[in-house]
């Protein structure tokens, strides 16, 4: 069994705290249209996110493992190319916080694992079976999103056509303190899963760990690392994400929420690290396509797509360039 090395404890430190500030970059997810609507003050909003991150990251492993050795070869890559991973996922993660950008960190992240691994190991340290498999899904969960947000609003709207619009307030502004919740806990299930495959990846490649089985402490510390990130809350990107796509009220609120919880459970359950940025950002495209096209503010909306473009090439360049950087350590 290999020794605890100084790179070993700068992967993990590089690891938490890019689970804190995938919790503060993405705390929005959980939280932009409660805030947006009224349902929940800013502070009490980000307390339950946090909460219930922490839960949602005890679910499973099934993507920490998938992120751990479905996409890399353990064996091709060290744990300077993990730090490498890291580091360009975190630039990318602090520029678009900076501007107010909801973008992915699970892109960011994977970007940076295969531009890392690209270059410590060359082709044969991707697995690209893997990796079809994961940018299938990450590529399909905004689509799934605007159309479940779409269709789900459809359907309430069916349904309670009878009902007055102050009624129907009151009903959904209860309502969506559930899909709140539900919102929290699907990002907490499959966000801070990645983080820890990249430390079981470390493990793994330093000979700490004879497989991809991720340990309780991992766990544990992912889950708070989270959950401390999404309690400070990152507040621009709530406003881009709550305010400056669509004019929401609670119905619209809760059939975001709602579509994309439900999404996201069921890829963090199969083992998929999808995008929950992707996920309710569509899901609340698709919500506000329904009364009309024109109620989107399609501007912003481009901005998005943008920067989503640009998130996995990005962070998978800047892995590549400070690998050599980290290679020094070893």
């Amino acid at each position: 069994m290999s020794e605890i090395t100084l790179v070993l404890i700068l992967v993990v430190a590089l690891a938490l705290l890019f689970d804190f500030s995938n919790g503060w970059h993405d705390a929005a997810n959980a939280i932009a249209t409660v805030v947006s609507t009224r349902v929940l003050s800013p502070t009490h909003a980000v307390l339950l996110a946090a909460t219930l991150n922490v839960a949602g990251a005890f679910m499973s492993t099934a993507v920490a493992k998938m992120v751990g050795g479905g996409i890399v070869e353990p064996s091709a890559v060290n744990q300077g190319a993990v730090c490498a991973a890291l580091v360009g996922a975190l630039i990318w993660n602090l520029i678009t916080l900076t501007l107010g950008l909801p973008t992915s960190s699970s892109h960011a992240l994977l970007g940076g694992l295969v531009g890392a691994a690209f270059a410590q190991g060359g082709m044969a340290a991707v697995k690209f079976s893997g990796l079809t498999t994961v940018l299938e899904a990450l590529f399909l969960s905004p689509f799934m999103g605007f159309l479940v947000g779409y269709f789900l609003l459809v359907a309430i709207y069916w349904m309670t056509f009878r009902i007055t619009r102050s009624v129907g307030n009151t009903l959904f502004r209860r309502l969506q303190l559930v899909s709140s919740s539900l919102m929290a806990f699907s990002h907490g299930s499959n966000d801070a899963q990645k983080v820890m495959g990249i430390i079981t990846l470390a493990l793994v490649s330093g000979g700490l760990l004879d497989r991809v089985d991720v340990p309780t402490w991992v766990i544990v510390s992912c889950a708070v690392a989270m959950g401390l990130g999404t309690a400070i809350g990152g507040w621009r990107i709530i406003r881009t994400l709550g305010m400056g796509i669509v004019k929401m009220e609670p119905v619209h609120g809760f059939a975001a929420e709602t579509s994309a919880a439900f999404i996201l459970l069921g890829t963090a359950h199969f083992g998929l690290p999808v995008s929950t940025t992707h996920t309710i950002a569509s899901s609340i495209l698709g919500v506000g396509s329904v009364n009309r096209f024109s109620a989107v503010r399609w501007g912003v909306s481009v901005r998005i797509v943008y920067a989503w473009l640009f998130t996995l090439p990005f962070a998978a360049l800047m892995a590549y360039a400070v690998n050599p950087l980290f290679q020094l350590l070893h």
